[in-house]
């Protein structure tokens, strides 16, 4: 337990892994969705002070992991064929496209900047009124109530030339499609706070009901999934299914209503497809017909070929939680955070660079 000393609370860590220990009474699978907690179990070790029948299974909760391969290509596109100025969040980057990166297309020439906040862009625009802004939307339903906001002062400002282009993933159906999937063998999930601080828990019941597994909200401390495990495991072995919400400091089973309400006025659900995936029925946020002059998807109508993923790429396995990193044939090997294969492997919250960095297995091997 050489890394108890590290957190928090010390002794309150000591005793959630005590009672997890002394209530599990057969193998269980639990599902973290979200790469966040995926960075949390595998740095803090909690992977390995687990008992042998607890097996942790990595989802797809990675936005930029999962953002297709084509609207990369398509932001590269605009990048450096329409000379538009791209705006994205530091994590896309790096992250593949078919051919090159953001950060290549950069290094081409492209006017590629990173930015904390899409307002940020939206002041760019107005700033640049003879230069077409694009910022690259992407996100969990945490992300779009900002990125919404940014296209409503767009529209506000009277601009013409902001847009974003938008690939923005929604939690539920994606977890609906792992437990549908033929190769899943999972008993329970950790869904992600951060998340349900925006849209609350009222979206997991139908879910948590309907396949009869526990669904706990959780925080990314190490005590947070620690506690959220042992409450998973609780129900599993009293053979309960119910929603519970560990994140109880800030997720209110409502969620954010104002947010929610800023979402709704810009986007609308759709059906999306998930890189290394496919598509997911109503599993995505659109542009509504009303904003759609801030659509840069149908303000550019730029037509991509879809290109396939690397061939030794298994990204899509281990976002299904099908596998772990290290049992691809390439980790550490061609595929390195300094020349990733794949999204998980250069993605801040990807289940690969969590391995890479933090799990020991490069030194070790």
């Amino acid at each position: 337990m050489k890394y108890l000393s590290e957190y928090r609370d010390p002794e309150l860590a000591k005793k959630y892994l005590e009672e997890i220990k002394n209530t599990v009474s057969r193998p269980w699978s639990i599902m973290e969705v979200c790469g966040g907690q995926t960075h949390s179990l595998v740095k803090n070790g909690i992977i390995e002070m687990l008992p042998k029948e607890i097996t942790m299974i990595h989802g797809p909760g990675c936005p930029v992991c999962v953002t297709p391969l084509k609207l990369i290509d398509k932001a590269i596109h605009l990048a450096l064929e329409k000379g538009v100025i791209l705006c994205s969040f530091g994590d896309m980057l790096r992250v593949p496209g078919s051919e090159k990166s953001l950060l290549e297309a950069k290094a081409e020439g492209a006017d590629v900047r990173v930015l904390y906040s899409p307002l940020e862009a939206v002041k760019i625009a107005e700033d640049h009124p003879d230069k077409e802004v694009v910022f690259f939307a992407v996100g969990f339903e945490t992300t779009a109530p900002a990125n919404a906001l940014s296209v409503i002062h767009a529209k506000r400002k009277g601009l013409t030339n902001y847009s974003i282009l938008a690939s923005h993933v929604l939690v539920p159906p994606a977890i609906q499609a792992v437990i549908d999937d033929e190769e899943s063998r999972i008993d329970g999930f950790l869904a992600a706070g951060h998340v349900c601080t925006i849209m609350g828990n009222s979206e997991y019941h139908p879910l948590s009901a309907t396949y009869k597994v526990p669904i706990v909200v959780t925080g990314f401390e190490p005590l947070d999934v620690l506690q959220g495990i042992l409450m998973v495991i609780r129900q599993l072995e009293q053979s309960k299914s119910e929603v519970e919400n560990q994140y109880s400091r800030i997720v209110r089973e409502e969620g954010n209503l104002e947010a929610q309400k800023v979402i709704q006025e810009v986007f609308e659900i759709q059906n999306q497809t998930w890189r290394g995936i496919g598509e997911i029925p109503q599993s995505g946020y659109g542009v509504r017909k009303e904003y759609e002059a801030f659509d840069a998807t149908k303000k550019y109508n730029v037509q991509i070929t879809e290109a396939p993923e690397h061939p030794e790429c298994i990204s899509g396995l281990i976002m299904k939680g099908i596998k772990k990193p290290f049992e691809c044939s390439q980790f550490g090997k061609k595929c390195k955070p300094t020349n990733p294969l794949g999204a998980p492997m250069v993605s801040s919250e990807g289940a690969c660079a969590a391995y890479y960095h933090f799990s020991g297995l490069i030194e070790a091997s």
